[in-house]
């Protein structure tokens, strides 16, 4: 049975990795709240990644790292801390957390690390220059990464598009937006957190073996058609 750790396993994509992996695995939750489930192979620690110390684990067999930001404004109305920001909740601690456990990782069983960006990395959307910047840098930040960690860890990212989960939650917040972005998508539909937790649930297995360096745009058509 694999370890996995989950930083910000407690809501929205994060709590359906959790849930997803806890039948065939132990999962060591670091978040600031506490998960909504409990599990014998579930371990939860209170945590804020971007300003405490991370607990000291024994050992693990994947990292994946889910917080993220959704900071949608014109770029007049951005502020220098508000790319401040988005880059240490989405960049930033991803690093941090990689450095922490990178040395129990490597001594894993078929270790993997899996991070995450956002459809807007690849399709330019107005009101998006804060949360494409710095998701943009978790895209350079897997590649490079995965580069230097061959062939010990794999690492993978998932580019989500609008997931519904409470951080896309303006998003979606009456029946004309929902279907608006239905329509949006050429599938006709956008994402529910277990899609995405299936991906990840794969890109840490054993079945990932040859998958490496590469960004997983679930997009439901958005990027990758025009019709």
């Amino acid at each position: 049975m694999k370890t996995i750790i989950v930083v910000g396993g407690s809501k929205g994509i994060g709590n359906a990795i959790v849930s997803s992996l806890l039948s065939s695995h132990k999962v060591i939750n670091l978040s600031r709240t506490a998960p909504e489930q409990s599990h014998d192979n579930l371990t939860h620690h209170d945590c804020d990644v971007i300003t405490d110390d991370l607990p000291d684990i024994e050992s693990a067999d994947g990292l994946v790292y889910c917080p993220g930001s959704i900071n949608l404004k014109p770029i007049n109305r951005l502020r220098i801390d508000d790319f401040k920001n988005d880059f240490e909740i989405n960049v930033l601690g991803a690093v941090k957390s990689v450095q922490k456990y990178l040395t129990i990782l490597k001594n894993g069983n078929k270790p993997a690390i899996l991070l995450f960006s956002t459809v807007a990395s690849k399709l330019g959307m107005p009101f998006h220059t804060s949360v494409a910047a710095s998701k943009s840098a978790v895209e350079g930040l897997t590649k490079s990464l995965g580069a230097e960690l061959a062939p010990t860890v794999r690492v993978n990212a998932i580019a989500p598009t609008v997931t519904d989960t409470d951080l896309a939650s303006k998003l979606l917040r009456n029946d004309r937006m929902i279907e608006n972005m239905n329509e949006r998508h050429p599938l006709k539909k956008y994402l529910q957190p277990q899609e995405v937790a299936d991906m990840a649930t794969f890109l840490l297995s054993d079945k990932a073996a040859s998958l490496s360096g590469q960004i997983f745009e679930m997009d439901c058509g958005i990027v990758s058609f025009k019709i």
